[in-house]
């Protein structure tokens, strides 16, 4: 159980480490469109390199796979990414990023109340209260109490709320479908489904008008990384082995670590506030772990 925890909490460092690299990418002038695209091509690409070679060892040939769930059911769950990405990135234009990442976080408790609605799981009283404590920690580490919120675009709102939702949707899928899959190819067929979805809202034009001769291919694939590699990877490993409800909690940790990477990359000023909130959500993901740390 330890490993599932640390993959899924690496997993969500890596998600928190992204945003930076995103608005990098977008002070430099490239749209919505590129970074996403970029972002979902060079993914796709970066994992079925990395099953090739995989899949030619002889510890994978020794392996025994029984696939119960088809490839193509795998490919539109990963449209559940390439949705993430597109609504978040939108959502952080329209308002601002404490905003956003406030309505990213709902996904939190929207997980468990869909693993709860679908699979009639409830969440543990440590778990009930972590999620209290990590949606309060939310509030003081996104600065939303010190954003002046008497303008806010209902779009962007629209948009951060369907980000959640299929974030939300991302983690139940990753932890109840293609499980018998090997992690890497599990991993890159949802990435190409959400590869083939943001091809089909934006035309991947930054393939053919040189775009990637410049600054963008440094940022598709840092992004890549960072966004599609890692995650998806270590959530695929990690969800099944700790569930819905433990993986939403543990995921909080992009909060925090967005927060420090604002404050120490991109010279943003953190209030003493904010740095309150980290902590307290920090705390969040300790409480329900508390009893198996303490086995261990």
């Amino acid at each position: 159980m330890l490993k599932g925890i640390l993959l899924v909490f690496f997993g969500a460092c890596s998600f928190g480490i992204l945003s930076t690299f995103v608005k990098l990418a977008y002070h430099e002038g490239y749209t919505l469109g590129d970074v996403t695209g970029a972002q979902a091509f060079f993914g796709a690409v970066i994992l079925w390199i990395l099953f090739f070679f995989q899949s030619r060892t002889s510890q994978y040939k020794a392996k025994e796979i029984t696939i119960i769930t088809p490839w193509w059911k795998m490919v539109l769950a990963g449209t559940c990414t390439g949705l993430v990405s597109v609504f978040y990135y939108q959502c952080v234009k329209l308002v601002p990023n404490s905003v956003a990442i406030i309505l990213l976080m709902q996904f939190i408790w929207m997980s468990i109340l869909l693993e709860f609605i679908i699979f009639k799981k409830k969440p543990s009283t440590l778990q009930f209260l972590a999620i209290l404590l990590v949606l309060g920690g939310t509030v003081l580490a996104s600065g939303m109490i010190e954003t002046n919120i008497g303008s806010l675009n209902l779009t962007g709102i629209g948009f951060g709320l369907l980000a959640a939702i299929s974030y939300a949707g991302f983690l139940m899928l990753s932890g109840k479908i293609g499980n018998e899959y090997p992690p890497l190819k599990k991993s890159a067929l949802m990435i190409t489904g959400a590869c083939i979805l943001i091809f089909i809202i934006f035309p991947p034009v930054f393939l053919f008008n040189g775009a990637l001769s410049g600054s963008l291919l440094k940022w598709g694939l840092i992004i890549a990384i960072f966004g599609t590699v890692i995650p998806p990877l270590f959530y695929a490993e990690g969800v099944p082995k700790i569930g819905t409800a433990l993986s939403s909690i543990l995921s909080a940790a992009e909060l925090p670590v967005a927060v420090m990477m604002a404050g120490f990359v991109l010279q943003e000023q953190v209030s003493f506030l904010r740095w309150v909130g980290v902590a307290v959500i920090l705390s969040a993901m300790v409480l329900p772990n508390l009893k198996f740390l303490k086995k261990s």
